[in-house]
């Protein structure tokens, strides 16, 4: 254990070093000031500031809901002071202000990173800034990723000299606590330094004496900072906002992307330093972690090692920890490479071809800095990756302004039902007037919250599940996203085909629709628009890289309400912007696909494929194979859907799909196998009892067909069966059950089905 840390006695850097490290960290510093630069993007920075606003206003502090009708006074606890903060900036300078606070945010985490740093750290945190600045913009957690960064240079520089400025520790906590509820990480970071010192208190006398005077001196600024949590407007309690912050862990991993694993492979660092800022960054990133801690390891460094290894798990559990895994491997690997330096010097014993080795290094990290910033500035990142932002300072492309503008100008009836990721931006452009239906605080509302919305959306409006959440709630007006993430496309003409609601406003970005009522039918009468005429895009839009977006989303949109040559008109304005974006070709696929032209539809999903690996493009082929009977590209396809997805739901029913190919080229046992893996990982709503042709119907008649194909008349009468009862009115299900029977020799049982099945199919033809 005596090795347990690196000597800086030993290891001095060299002027050149020196020199070398300040070049490569002003890069740094520069390179994350462009790429921290965007504009406003994150819907949660909405209803951060509508708390500050609200506190501003009302100078108290509550411990429940006071934004939303669904969730009125139920248990609320965050922290106030980042909401507050965002909100003074805000009045300050707007999203301009905002934008660049972002930025500083990420200059800010960079410099803290490279305070000790070498020259080798200083070249990962080139490598690192793409991960961080998707992290640091304007939002709670931005305040997060910049104290882990704080609290993670103290703790090495002490554990490296013995020596550090540990006071700040409860003061930076004290801070923490009342910005943002990840203030548990920092007590995760000072609890593993601490364990390593109390290990190092079994080791051989000398370390241990080492170890005990340490922790004399670190122990007490750890109680401090530790206490220094307690210093919130909720004392104890703010504990129980974190217990039951993860209550809803589990339904965030299965639901919002930046909660769900990575989905890193070990070939996708191969291509990394290619213009792909974030795409592989990580893997790069996680591929030195490993290689660190293997050196690490064979330096009798573990406590580095570990660590690493740590922060690679948790980032592949979570791409939400992917700033946080960024800062230990910029700040330990950078350490750990930098202690090979001596072995470097005994391999090289020629100082100058040393030199020439690292001014080598160091023009590759100015170059690739040099281009992936290009990319930032130029915007061509944000066009090839569907990004949200842009670069430049203000609001983002996909805030519905002019919707919301619409509902207080015409003053529509409460309450206004809204989306999860909207509801944030309605709280701060249309709240207190308009309380939200939900927003992404998640935890006031409940764990079914979520699903019940995503159940309703794909829901009829003219349902009764839909006038029953209506009346419930009082729910009188609509706005929902058309950005393409939270409305399936196949649900935008149902919307403008509704009886009971009626579109009032749509444009590329919203629609907002009215309950149809003898209060609001004056309204309608004056508003209401006709999907299949309305001008879009709604307003002028510029041939450039800032209306690219809107010109994509404009396709969509189009596209969903079966206005196919003026889709494609709007798809091929964006082709001539930019025509590196994968979503691009996958929406005009898409719309060639149902102007019924397959081959040139392949060939657009195919590149879009190539530029970027998507679940549901790989859906739409092997849809367009099993059509054209091209089977074994129609299983290729659904296996690449099944392993490009970490969404359940959609692997679920790709799995069924792909089941039901197995069991048409005869490998029944293969279709068994990916039902079973289909049902373990589906997600409980979606195989919960119910009626109708549900997951759990199409789950059952395929076990059916797989059981009849592998010649176990039984079995496959037994899940025929269960089709049955699962939908009673399938009459298709009543015939193959009939079937079945007449197999057996069940001629009675035979004939009663057989009826039955007539019986439904004469009364839905009747229909």
């Amino acid at each position: 254990m005596n090795a347990i840390r690196s000597s800086p006695e030993t290891t001095q850097p060299s002027s050149l070093e020196r020199r070398v490290f300040l070049l490569l960290a002003g890069v740094a510093l520069i390179y994350a000031m462009l790429a921290g630069l965007r504009t406003v993007s994150d819907p949660d920075l909405g209803w951060q500031l509508a708390t500050g606003r609200w506190v501003a206003q009302h100078h108290r502090v509550v411990s429940y809901d006071v934004f939303s009708y669904t969730a009125q006074g139920q248990p609320w606890i965050y922290p106030v002071g980042s909401g507050l903060l965002f909100y003074a900036v805000f009045l300050l300078g707007g999203y301009t202000l905002l934008s660049w606070f972002g930025a500083a945010a990420c200059v800010a985490t960079v410099a803290l990173l490279l305070r000790r740093g070498s020259a080798f750290s200083a070249a990962l945190a080139v490598l690192a800034v793409p991960l961080i600045a998707e992290r640091t913009t304007p939002r709670a957690e931005m305040f997060t990723v910049i104290l882990f960064a704080a609290f993670l240079s103290i703790l090495w520089q002490n554990y490296q000299t013995g020596r550090a400025p540990l006071w700040l520790l409860p003061l930076l906590m004290i801070a923490w606590v009342n910005l943002h509820l990840g203030f548990v990480a920092g007590l995760a970071l000072i609890g593993a330094f601490a364990a390593v010192e109390l290990l190092r208190l079994l080791a051989p006398l000398p370390a241990r004496s080492d170890a005990l005077q340490r922790l004399r001196r670190l122990g007490p600024w750890l109680l401090a900072t530790a206490a220094a949590t307690l210093l919130n407007p909720w004392g104890w309690n703010v504990y129980q906002a974190l217990v039951r912050q993860n209550r809803v862990m589990s339904q965030h991993t299965q639901l919002i992307d930046e909660w769900a694993s990575s989905g890193w492979g070990w070939l996708r660092a191969i291509p990394s330093f290619a213009l792909q800022p974030v795409q592989h960054t990580l893997a790069v990133l996680l591929w030195i972690a490993f290689l660190a801690a293997v050196i690490g390891l064979l330096l009798r460094r573990p406590f580095p090692a570990i660590l690493l290894l740590a922060a690679a798990y948790a980032c592949l559990r979570h791409l939400r920890f992917e700033a946080l895994a960024a800062c230990i491997v910029v700040v330990l690997a950078g350490a750990v490479l930098f202690s090979t330096i001596s072995a470097l010097r005994t391999w090289m014993p020629n100082p100058r071809w040393r030199s020439l080795l690292a001014l080598a290094g160091a023009i590759v990290i100015v170059l690739l800095a040099a281009v992936r910033a290009t990319s930032f500035v130029d915007g061509h990142f944000y066009l090839r990756s569907n990004h949200l932002a842009g670069f430049g300072a203000g609001l983002g492309w996909w805030a519905p302004q002019a919707a919301a503008e619409f509902i207080a100008r015409e003053h529509l009836p409460g309450n206004l039902f809204n989306t999860y990721n909207l509801g944030g931006y309605l709280l701060w452009t249309l709240g207190p007037l308009y309380p939200d239906y939900i927003d992404g605080r998640a935890v006031p509302f409940g764990l079914q919250a979520l699903p019940h919305q995503q159940q309703l959306l794909a829901t009829s409006l003219d349902s009764p599940e839909w006038q029953q959440e209506a009346d419930r709630y009082n729910i009188n007006s609509m706005i929902l996203p058309l950005e393409g993430y939270e409305i399936p496309l196949q649900q935008l003409s149902d919307l403008c085909h509704a009886s009971d609601w009626r579109p009032v406003y749509l444009d590329d970005l919203a629609i907002v629709l009215l309950r149809r009522t003898p209060q609001t039918q004056p309204l309608l009468d004056r508003l209401q628009v006709n999907c299949a005429t309305a001008s879009l895009p709604a307003q002028p839009l510029h041939h450039s890289a800032a209306d690219f977006p809107r010109w994509v989303n404009a396709a969509y949109v189009l596209l969903a309400l079966n206005r196919n040559s003026e889709a494609l008109a709007a798809a091929d304005t964006a082709m001539q912007i930019f025509s590196e974006n994968a979503r691009l070709h996958a929406i005009r696929g898409n719309i060639l696909f149902a102007s019924h032209r397959p081959s040139a539809a392949e060939q657009e999903w195919l590149t879009s494929i190539s530029l970027q690996p998507d679940a549901a493009v790989w859906s739409g082929l092997g849809e367009l194979y099993e059509q054209q009977q091209r089977i074994p590209e129609a299983a290729h396809a659904w296996q690449e859907a099944v392993r490009q997805t970490a969404n359940p739901a959609l692997k679920a029913r790709s799995l069924l799909r792909l089941a039901r190919l197995y069991v048409e080229t005869g490998h029944g046992e293969a279709a068994l196998q990916a039902l079973d893996e289909g049902v373990s990982i589906a997600p409980p709503q979606m195989v919960q009892p119910g009626s109708g042709r549900n997951f759990r119907f199409n789950v059952a008649q395929a076990r059916a067909a797989a059981w009849w194909s592998l010649h176990d008349l039984p079995r496959a009468i037994s899940f025929q069966e269960e089709a049955v009862q699962l939908d009673p009115n399938a009459a298709d299900a009543w015939a193959h059950l009939a079937k079945l029977y007449g197999r057996q020799g069940r001629v009675e049982d035979e004939r009663r089905a057989a009826e039955h099945a007539t019986a439904l199919a004469s009364t839905s033809d009747s229909h």
